[in-house]
């Protein structure tokens, strides 16, 4: 259950031609927050935001990350509008196997593996792999290798025909959430590898419904949120998924990094994960 290095830290982007205007103004549209609006959450004045805009003010650093933190920005996006005003960026983006972060991968470490025998996993933005338990490793038997070898995709896993997707008994409702996810990450975070990986998986064939297991018919137990259920062994297990991201980052790396644990939605596969327990 090691974590994986999160790869060489990309350069950061270049000055963009649009300049810092144009793109704060393409974050306050697509956040749907009037000028007016957006100052009074900023301390500043609809005049001074609409010079900013169309470039006849160039705002202040901080200013920059005042209007990106009230418009919500990531902050990997942060940094490209520092950029265009013309400053350095400002949060770093270190790499995950890098001395600095022994404490991050520690804690991680120890959170996922507290929580076996139930599967936990982490993921980066664009749904690489980074880390998972013994309980994630359960599900992937039978995968094919060539969804296995590294950089493992959480989205290529589950939705690929040659990996999990056979054998999720309700692929349909399973697959539009993650889908809707995507869409939502997308529009979130404009992340071109993001929206490939999302052409990508939604053009995958969706394989024919795998008949009930042969499984003693048990008491069905009431969904408070949409269960992922999966056939393992024979068996078909129920699932409930909660994602969790780090408060107030001060890291690109950190900022971009999800954990994903599943939660058992009825007492047969508590029962049966338990039993797989040395």
């Amino acid at each position: 259950m090691t974590i994986v290095a999160s790869g060489a830290v990309a350069p950061p982007p270049g000055p963009t031609d649009k300049g810092v205007g144009p793109l704060l103004r393409g974050w306050r549209e697509r956040r749907r927050v009037s000028q007016l609006e957006l100052a009074l959450r900023a301390g500043s004045s609809a005049r001074h935001i609409s010079f900013v805009e169309t470039g006849r003010s160039r705002p202040s650093e901080e200013m920059v990350l005042r209007l990106a933190e009230h418009l919500d920005i990531p902050v990997r996006e942060r940094n490209a509008l520092l950029l265009a005003a013309g400053y350095a960026p400002h949060y770093p983006e270190t790499p995950l196997d890098d001395p600095a972060m022994d404490a991050l991968r520690q804690g991680v470490q120890r959170l996922l593996e507290g929580y076996e025998p139930y599967p936990a996993l982490v993921v980066d933005a664009t749904y690489d792999v980074l880390a998972a338990n013994r309980g994630i490793a359960m599900l992937l038997e039978g995968v094919s290798e060539s969804l296995l070898t590294p950089p493992l995709n959480a989205m290529r896993l589950t939705l690929h025909p040659e990996g999990l997707a056979p054998r999720i008994r309700n692929l349909g409702e399973w697959r539009g959430h993650l889908l809707a996810q995507m869409e939502r990450q997308i529009a979130l975070h404009r992340s071109a590898p993001l929206r490939t990986l999302y052409e990508e998986v939604a053009a995958y064939p969706v394989p024919d419904p795998v008949p009930d297991a042969a499984d003693e018919p048990v008491e069905p137990a009431p969904h408070f949120a949409l269960p992922l259920r999966i056939e393992h062994d024979g068996r078909v297990l129920s699932f409930v998924s909660s994602i969790s991201t780090f408060n107030t980052p001060m890291d690109v790396t950190v900022a971009e990094l999800a954990i994903e644990t599943f939660l058992p939605a009825d007492p047969a596969t508590v029962k049966y994960l338990q039993s797989l327990q040395p």
